[in-house]
């Protein structure tokens, strides 16, 4: 019960008892009086009835001021000290006791701070040992993130119930890009605790596992599997699996145990998206049955015709002549598909390029090398302006450099060139200079358009395809500070990788985010979610952002945004945070509020476009929010448009602040955050409120749990017992 209505209760029993005292106290007398006497104090009481009354209020009223003054002092301070500190021991540790009430539950409020001053000095002492303990293991998980992060190939770690434990930033950018679409704020579906059997078919999985446990079954040292399998936009996905074996054997040496006893918790997915490689390997075998069958039957007219030539050697002329035509006809024809073959092939091979980040000296230096190796010519270096870094397909260039070097050397008997690189905004002028005549720009075409050659290589793909490849440009002129011409390319720059700084890996949160391994430890849902525990579930906090305060009368979401809790940790790196197109005008009172304006809202998408998304955002989860009734209002006024039902279970951090501090004044989210320790960031944008309503549900989990409420049901229903629970929108 709230204290005011205690208070009240408490103080209307007082009143009523004092009511009833001072009655039997004036019947007791009236009834000894005699009638004389009643009748003269009737005659002094009567003119002053009102005095008589105004005395008694007025000391009711002091009376209850007393009583509301001890009431504060030795009953409502104790109450929010004891709320206080239960924030202080679950959690908030900074958080020091106000000093309220009467001066003895002030000095014990003081006395509770210094014991909580020693114990927050005693926690850090532990805290910093246990840390100094786990060094090398932070060390390690650290080189882990860093490697899963950086591999060029998708990695995802699975549970036996199909839950993500892990994945690397490539998986998590290959599903954003192999799903069903672009996700609201460019979010995947991939995330931790979510399950694959989302984005894979459970069937195939399952057999590949039954696969590997079959294959360790018959001793196999390293099981594995392979599948393709294809997404939802039609790419094909070629994926390994490979085992995670449980430690069930303890400290015990595990080269003792073998391969057929042990126990599999998990398994290793790694994917390659093979679909351009199946289409070349498609146009090659193409090629190859186009070359064999057609030169097959050209091979035999030309065979026929030419025994024919040689069989009868006094053939009549005009005989002889069809027989020639035969021949020169099918070897034009098979000139042709040569040559078309020839072109395919140039085209695979340019399919198959990819860009590196290459220090400009280096590239320099090779083509210094592969210069005056292939051709003999003598090649110098210039000195290189700054640190400047390139992005090509190295290879391909140096032959391209190569081939040039080789035609100026073949056609104007140039002996020696030299090679300079410079920075040209954002891209990069790689020039190749001689001493001797300029080359005229019908050459240069004709250069660019021929299959390089140089030194004993050749290739089919042509000097203008490499620099296409790189989104270059290709020209000649005379050297504007020396008297030399010069060929020059333009190349794309990259960032210097020497510049980045070091410690930006480890101050990144990002790679832990997508890891958790405590995850291995979860089993399918075997209860109703209202029997699980507030710390077994996964959370989806949002927030958002609107038009106005009247959902009922047209106001419109202008903005959602959410993330996810997971194992008990706030994952900030899978959220949404989509502006939305609500198809009317903002109020101009909101504006101030949220920040957004109409020009802001211009080209997002609608809320039929977004709710899919956001909705398969938060499947298998429990939806929080602060003050949800107003949000999840919102979204019942959706459904009938949209068909999109939002029925997973909902926690208010409003309602659960009522039930934690019943006591407190107010159970606004900055108040809340600031009893509970968390730092308000980005207030009033619908992301940022999400995170902050996240840290503060992560922080009231304990503080439920000393009120005996700890699974999901219990909290729901202490909820709607709050007086706020009846507010609606």
């Amino acid at each position: 019960m709230n204290h005011r209505i205690r208070l009240a209760v408490g103080l209307g029993g007082l009143y009523g008892l004092l009511a009833v005292l001072f009655g039997i106290l004036g019947l007791v007398l009236w009834a000894d009086m005699q009638d004389a006497e009643r009748q003269t104090m009737l005659a002094i009481m009567r003119p002053r009835y009102a005095m008589a009354v105004v005395i008694i209020l007025l000391a009711w009223l002091g009376l209850g001021l007393l009583v509301w003054a001890l009431y504060r002092a030795y009953a409502l301070a104790p109450l929010r000290l004891r709320e206080q500190a239960l924030v202080m021991v679950n959690s908030n540790p900074a958080l020091r006791l106000q000093e309220l009430g009467a001066s003895e539950i002030r000095t014990l409020a003081q006395v509770v701070n210094a014991l909580a001053d020693q114990r927050e000095s005693l926690q850090r002492d532990v805290e910093q040992k246990i840390l100094q303990a786990k060094a090398s293991v932070e060390e390690e998980k650290n080189r882990l993130a860093a490697l899963m992060s950086e591999l060029t190939q998708s990695v995802v770690v699975c549970n036996l119930d199909g839950r993500i434990l892990l994945y690397n930033n490539r998986a998590r950018l290959q599903f954003q890009v192999l799903g069903s679409g672009a996700q609201a704020g460019g979010t995947a579906l991939i995330g931790l605790g979510r399950s694959i059997f989302s984005m894979m078919e459970r069937s195939l999985i399952t057999h590949a596992l039954e696969s590997v446990q079959h294959r360790l079954k018959g001793g196999s040292a390293q099981p594995s599997a392979n599948f393709v399998t294809t997404t939802r936009a039609g790419q094909l996905i070629r994926v390994q699996m490979a085992p995670v074996f449980s430690n069930t054997g303890g400290d015990q040496d595990a080269s003792a145990s073998t391969d057929a006893t042990r126990t599999i918790s998990g398994y290793v997915l790694m994917l390659d998206n093979i679909t351009r490689h199946v289409e070349a390997q498609g146009r090659r075998d193409s090629l190859l049955q186009t070359l064999t069958e057609g030169s097959r039957a050209s091979l035999g007219n030309v065979r026929a015709a030419v025994e024919n030539l040689l069989q009868y050697p006094d053939m009549q002329n005009d005989e002889r002549d069809r027989f020639v035509g035969v021949i020169s006809d099918e070897v034009e024809a098979m000139s042709r598909r040569i040559n078309h073959a020839s072109t395919e092939f140039a085209d695979t091979l340019e399919a198959r390029w990819s860009l590196e980040d290459m220090h400009g000296s280096d590239l320099l230096q090779a083509a210094q090398r592969r210069i005056e190796h292939k051709l003999g010519l003598s090649a110098t270096v210039e000195a290189l302006a700054g640190d400047l870094w390139i992005r090509v397909d190295g290879f391909s260039l140096l032959q391209g450099l190569c081939y040039l070097a080789a035609r100026l050397k073949d056609v104007f008997g140039v002996d020696a060139v030299a090679l300079r690189l410079r920075p040209s905004g954002r891209l990069a002028e790689l020039d190749l200079l001689w001493s001797g005549a300029a080359l005229d720009a019908a050459t240069l075409v004709i250069w660019e358009q021929a299959p390089m050659s140089a030194g004993g290589e050749e290739t089919p793909l042509t000097l203008r395809e490499v620099i296409q490849r790189h989104g270059g440009e290709l020209w000649q002129q005379r050297d504007q500070e020396t008297p030399l011409s010069l060929i020059r390319m333009l190349l794309p720059t990259t960032v210097a990788q020497e510049s980045a700084d070091p410690t930006v890996w480890l101050r990144n949160e990002s790679r832990p985010e997508y890891y958790d391994f405590d995850l291995f430890r979860q089993t399918e849902e075997t209860h109703a979610l209202d029997d699980r525990l507030l710390t077994q579930l996964s959370y989806t906090v949002f927030d958002t952002e609107t038009t106005g305060l009247e959902p009922s009368e047209g106001d419109e979401i202008i903005q959602i945004g959410a993330t996810r809790i997971v194992n008990g940790r706030l994952l900030r790196h899978e959220t949404i945070d989509q502006l939305i197109a609500p198809r009317r005008r903002l109020k101009p009172e909101s504006i101030p509020i949220h920040g957004i304006t109409d020009d802001m809202l211009k080209g997002q998408p609608t809320i039929d476009q977004v709710l899919p998304t956001f909705h398969e955002f938060c499947e298998d989860t429990v939806l929080v929010a602060h003050n949800a009734a107003f949000d999840m209002r919102f979204l019942q006024l959706k459904e009938a448009a949209t068909g999109i039902v939002f029925s997973h279970p909902v926690l208010d951090t409003l309602l659960l602040s009522a039930v934690i501090h019943p006591n407190q004044e107010s159970h606004r989210l900055e108040a809340i955050a600031g009893r509970l320790g968390v730092n308000v960031i980005g207030r009033h944008t619908a992301l940022g409120d999400a995170i902050v309503t996240g840290e503060i549900f992560l922080k009231m989990i304990p503080l439920l749990a000393e009120q005996n409420i700890h699974t999901l049901g219990q909290a729901r229903a202490a909820a709607a017992r709050t007086l706020y629970a009846r507010t609606s929108y």
